[in-house]
């Protein structure tokens, strides 16, 4: 545990609500066993105190939120607190049963912070610290350790370049997923992002965070692998991508676990928790007991080599993405090389497909409840807080539970629900399961500043509908046009146009809130997404029956809906496309860097890789992106279609996907100009178009 930095928190003060508020809030150190804070008066305004630093965040937030009645959230937030300070009149004290909350995935530093600077950074860290979370993934930086290791290796620079992948795909490299794709990288970065994860570092260890580094999971350059035999390489596949891992038993992975641990000791320091998963979406090269054994010790000697109280962070997809081969026995023997204490399992996808319950609770292993949240941070509604509420609760009275010891948000992106990640961050101080209703409404109150009835209303209906449960993204309609649509992708409204209409009554009243505005957009923006889902569906049926008037109106109905979505979403700038390229664009230090650099952010979001298995997997509903990407491949199909049933032959999908995919090849080859500041009223829009796409689709969509 770090040591408490008062200081640290008097400056997270200051930003977030002013210094004349914050001369009024004290921190102070508490006694007491655990995670505590307690939040209480004083002569001069308020005392924070707590155990550590997480918890004085925790006590903090609380304070804002049921005290101040404010809200802090990455999208949309109210913080308007001006002396003399409310006081809480008695004393809030509160406990954390979870020893462990942790934040982000792998992922995440690809799909959200690939192109971040020191002041998102900055904002981000402040929040986690304010949701009390202890335990961050923290792997900004990676390149400069791998290219100090390349020197120490006798590796030439050119090589090592090749095996770093472009900035929107680092972090795959991390997972040992590819190699290089998307790279080269600017000739700056290894070094400017050496120091922006200096930065990082120091202001979570300031807050008392315990940061997460990366351990030497065995994925090597290839120049390394072809060095030498490659009898102790195995090759991985990955999707599209072939890379090399050393056998844990070759002598070379030892020496190069050391060099790896030595130079990010060395250039980072350390905390003693490192992730290193060495097969996350692979097969290990063998399902022998005893073979899965050593491998599991092998692994974990790398990490405690260099450091004996190393702690490996381990995520358990792997038992679920390979299900068939993690039998009981294998998962039992792949972990039981590794002392209980030095190992800690992430459960990543507990908010739907939870594995703690199918590896008798990991084998013994300690673990944490987490929450995936979203997949390639699409742009969709949804949160698992019933599985958080009553799930959580219920395993952790569960007498098989093992050693649960908290809980972790692990997404793949920043998702679009604030909701999700205060629910869950609060379940680490609960002993107890909420009526989620209720909480809703406590929620609307303190995020939009007043209690309101058709907010209220709107989140009465919000909660079951999209927020109890995690649910898949269905935006089919991002995904390639000639790809029918899964009867189980079939969104359901389940009351969204309801709950768009009352929080649009709400107008006059919370106007001025920018979390409404950005909740007024997002419900639209889902209800709209959900139009054009089922619209691809009739697109598909009418095709097949060759009714080409009926499909070539229902082409020009889907055209204008991507462009009211565009419309609606671009009054916000968290959904605008030109400010990811904006923030790819600014790490480039010559006009060729910057144009590869977009390059890399706009591949990303569209093909990803060849254009084969993960094309549209990081799909986005955004501003410019929906009217030049989307709009034009429905446009192309449509044409493509309606010419095949002019001449009466049948639709070749095949064909139809040769030439879209060069076609979006050049779109990702462009350096079009988009917006980089919000247009529109978000209200008066969303009023309008509510007007239009507002009332039932079955009343739209007769003839369907």
């Amino acid at each position: 545990m770090q040591p408490l930095d008062l200081n640290a928190f008097c400056g997270l003060a200051g930003r977030l609500v002013g210094p004349e508020a914050a001369g009024q809030i004290a921190f102070e150190p508490l006694d007491a066993v655990g995670d505590v804070f307690e939040i209480r008066d004083s002569a001069r305004g308020v005392v924070i105190a707590g155990t550590s630093g997480p918890a004085l965040g925790m006590g903090l937030h609380t304070y804002l939120k049921e005290v101040a009645g404010l809200h802090v959230s990455l999208y949309g937030f109210r913080l308007d607190l001006k002396p003399p300070l409310p006081r809480p009149g008695h004393t809030i004290r509160r406990c954390s049963w979870a020893r462990h909350r942790y934040f982000l995935n792998y992922c995440c530093f690809s799909y959200s912070l690939a192109f971040w600077e020191w002041a998102q950074w900055e904002r981000l860290v402040d929040w986690m610290v304010l949701q009390g979370i202890n335990l961050p993934l923290a792997i900004t930086g990676q390149e400069a350790v791998w290219l100090r290791v390349g020197e120490r290796l006798g590796l030439p620079a050119a090589r090592m370049m090749e095996f770093l992948a472009g900035p929107a795909y680092l972090p795959f490299g991390w997972m040992g997923c590819l190699d290089g794709w998307g790279g080269p990288l600017p000739r700056e970065w290894c070094a400017d992002h050496e120091n922006l994860g200096r930065a990082i570092l120091d202001r979570q260890r300031s807050f008392g965070m315990t940061p997460v580094l990366q351990g030497f999971t065995g994925h090597v350059p290839a120049a390394l692998a072809e060095s030498s035999s490659d009898c102790g390489v195995h090759r991985i596949r990955w999707h599209e991508w072939t890379t090399f891992v050393l056998d844990p038993f070759d002598g070379r992975f030892q020496t190069v676990a050391s060099i790896y641990a030595e130079e990010q000791a060395r250039m980072f320091a350390t905390d003693h928790y490192y992730a290193a998963d060495t097969f996350i979406e692979m097969t290990p090269p063998s399902g022998e007991p005893g073979y899965l054994a050593e491998l599991g010790q092998a692994i974990y000697a790398g990490l405690s080599a260099a450091d004996e109280h190393a702690v490996w962070i381990l995520q358990g997809w792997t038992f679920m993405d390979k299900r068939d081969f993690w039998t009981q026995p294998r998962v039992e023997a792949f972990l039981g090389g590794v002392p209980d204490d030095r190992m800690v399992i992430l459960d990543l996808h507990c908010d739907a497909h939870p594995m703690w319950d199918k590896t008798k609770a990991f084998a013994g292993k300690p673990w944490l409840w987490c929450n995936v949240q979203n997949f390639g941070r699409n742009v969709h509604m949804t949160a698992a807080l019933g599985a958080n509420n009553e799930g959580l609760m219920a395993t952790r009275s569960d007498v098989g539970r093992g050693r649960l010891e908290g809980v972790g948000m692990v997404n793949e992106g920043l998702c679009y629900n604030p909701p999700a990640y205060d629910f869950l961050f609060e379940q680490a101080w609960r002993d107890h399961t909420v009526d989620l209703l209720d909480w809703g409404r406590t929620y609307a109150r303190r995020r939009y500043g007043m209690k309101q009835p058709d907010a209220e209303r709107a989140w009465d209906l919000l909660i079951p509908a999209v927020y109890t449960r995690f649910q898949p993204d269905r935006s089919e309609h991002l995904r390639r046009p000639s790809e029918a649509v899964p009867a189980v992708a079939e969104p359901q409204d389940g009351g969204l146009e309801a709950a768009w209409h009352h929080l649009l009554a709400a107008a006059p009243d919370l106007a001025s809130s920018d979390a409404y505005r950005f909740d007024l957009v997002n419900l639209g923006r889902q209800v709209l997404s959900n139009r054009a889902t089922l619209l691809k569906r009739d697109l598909h049926r009418v095709l097949g029956k060759g009714c080409g008037d009926v499909f070539s109106a229902k082409i020009g109905e889907m055209e204008a809906l991507l462009f009211a979505l565009d419309e609606l979403v671009g009054t916000r700038k968290e959904f605008l496309l030109g400010c990811c390229l904006a923030d790819a664009r600014r790490w480039g230090a010559t006009a060729v860097e910057k144009d590869r650099l977009e390059v890399n952010a706009r591949r990303q979001i569209t093909i990803w890789g060849h254009g084969d298995t993960l094309r549209d997997y990081a799909r986005k509903e955004w501003a410019g992106l929906l009217k030049t990407f989307y709009a034009v491949r429905w446009r192309m199909f449509g044409a493509a279609a309606a010419a095949a049933l002019a001449s009466g032959r049948e639709f070749d999908a095949v064909e139809f996907e040769r030439g879209l995919l060069e076609w979006e090849r050049s779109w990702i080859a462009g350096h079009e100009t988009y917006a980089t500041e919000p247009a529109g009223d978000a209200v008066e829009v969303s009023r309008r178009l509510f007007g239009r796409y507002g009332r039932p689709y079955a009343e739209r969509c007769a003839d369907g």
